[in-house]
């Protein structure tokens, strides 16, 4: 009579799920989408908020939600259908199916796109830098033909990992160059249509109509509501557009595969891998190391093994758990920009699986440093910093400027760009996204090369141009 106990355990679990949301979102506000996977079956699904602020349509199960970095895994699977179909290796050079990156000089594997250990530069990070608004249209053929006016990486393939969206664009294009059909054809007829995840598609054109697509939402301090515009159609590293309802049979796949078999879900499952053997760290935390298994994160949350991925795309945010060992998922979609994904994710886990945790004690948080109460200004010297400074690789060009004894950029889509400096020739900015800007100066004291690094492209080099 064990039934009985779990019955009114997951009934509880439940009523707390839908307490937990029910109260957050409603006609007014955006939402979100739950759905909770147990013991071989959906145990909980149901949407909350409103899916479109101004034709008034409800959030519910089947509401199609963009799934951000999420999407990553799918690319990944589908690049591992093909490796156990003997269409490809993961030892391959990428080079040979993707001549827009021929041009390094190191073998770039398949391994290395999968595992973010490439060195290529995001896309994300060029495409800003060379003008591009995060609400622009950004296809696959700019991001290919940006990648093919690099000339250099980030560092050796296989020698560290730095998170890269451009090396699941170029996996996307391994299985167009391979299978013949667009990515999001072969992602349809290998992966969705099998599995009835008939709300599920990679978008490869942002105009693109699809049926119960919600919109995303921000929400500026002290006013509304503004919808967020999302006009990528760089399939393979996002634009995965699904539901929960249909998440729910991704994950069911997972655990008893109709595609895929079990070893091919057990090599996916597997942490990547430096040249050196070394696991891919994707974040490490006191007491806590995430590492990066294809499109996932593996890591221990109180004791039980869970791989877990979130996603960021316009104001959509996205995040799905998985724990094998309880038979236990649960995947959230949210449109609303400040929907702490995590957070809620792990409220729900502690609700289903309470009795199989076990809650570590928190690390210590180390004691601040206070920083002197007058920090002196570090010393620059802004004489020979004023020019117009060119990149080749993104056919682009800013001018340094000085005003009021201050350093700014100034770039024809960005506008003015302010600088603050941290050392001698060395600043911060945004562009987009937070900037380094170093300066190298020749002979004669004048800046010759200005050099910016963000969070995805490192020392992309611009050079002066002549008077």
């Amino acid at each position: 009579m064990t039934t009985i106990p779990l019955l009114c355990a997951a009934m509880f679990a439940q009523g707390d799920v839908d307490a937990l949301f029910a109260s957050k979102y409603g006609a007014g506000t955006p939402g979100v989408a739950v759905a909770v996977v147990h013991d071989g079956k959906v145990a909980f699904q149901k949407g909350y908020g409103t899916a479109s602020l101004e034709f008034g349509q409800a959030v519910s199960p089947r509401t199609v939600f963009q799934a951000g970095s999420v999407s990553k895994q799918f690319t990944a699977f589908a690049i591992y259908l093909l490796e156990r179909q003997g269409k490809l290796s993961l030892e391959d050079d990428a080079r040979q199916y993707v001549p827009e990156i021929a041009g390094f000089s190191q073998p770039i594997r398949i391994k290395h796109l999968l595992a973010h250990t490439s060195g290529l530069r995001d896309q994300a990070g060029l495409l800003t830098m060379a003008g591009w608004r995060m609400d622009d249209v950004m296809t696959t053929s700019q991001v290919l033909r940006v990648l093919s006016r690099q000339k250099e990486l980030n560092f050796e393939p296989g020698s560290a990992y730095l998170y890269c969206n451009s090396g699941y664009t170029v996996l996307a294009a391994v299985v167009r160059r391979v299978t013949g059909k667009p990515f999001a054809a072969f992602a349809r007829e290998a992966i969705f249509a099998p599995l009835g995840m008939h709300d599920t598609q990679f978008q490869d054109d942002h105009e693109l109509v699809i049926r119960n697509r919600a919109d995303s939402y921000w929400k500026p301090s002290g006013g509304g509501y503004k919808r967020t515009n999302l006009n990528d159609s760089a399939d393979g590293p996002s634009n995965l557009y699904t539901t929960v309802e249909d998440m729910a049979k991704w994950a069911l796949n997972l655990e008893r595969p109709v595609v895929g078999d079990a070893e091919l879900i057990r090599r996916f499952n597997e942490p990547s891998l430096l040249n050196n053997g070394e696991r891919a760290v994707y974040y490490s935390l006191p007491g806590d190391v995430g590492y990066h298994a294809k499109g996932q994160v593996q890591r221990v949350f109180e004791g039980l093994r869970v791989w877990s991925h979130g996603g960021h795309a316009g104001g959509f945010r996205s995040t799905f758990w998985r724990f094998p060992d309880q038979r236990f998922a649960v995947v959230l979609l949210s449109n609303d920009e400040h929907f702490a994904q995590l957070d809620h994710a792990e409220a729900i886990v502690r609700m289903y699986l309470k009795d199989s945790l076990r809650p570590v004690a928190a690390a210590p948080v180390p004691t601040p440093q206070r920083a002197p109460a007058t920090a002196a200004a570090p010393k620059v010297r802004l004489e020979g910093l004023c020019g117009v400074f060119y990149s080749d690789e993104l056919e682009t060009l800013y001018t340094a400027t000085v005003a009021d004894g201050k350093l700014a950029l100034w770039h024809i889509r960005h506008g003015e760009i302010a600088l603050t400096p941290v050392a001698e020739d060395r600043f911060r900015g945004r562009i987009e996204f937070p900037v380094d800007v170093e300066f190298v100066r020749n002979g004669e004291g004048e800046a010759a090369e200005m050099r910016v690094s963000n969070f995805g492209a490192k020392n992309v080099r611009f050079q002066r141009l002549k008077r």
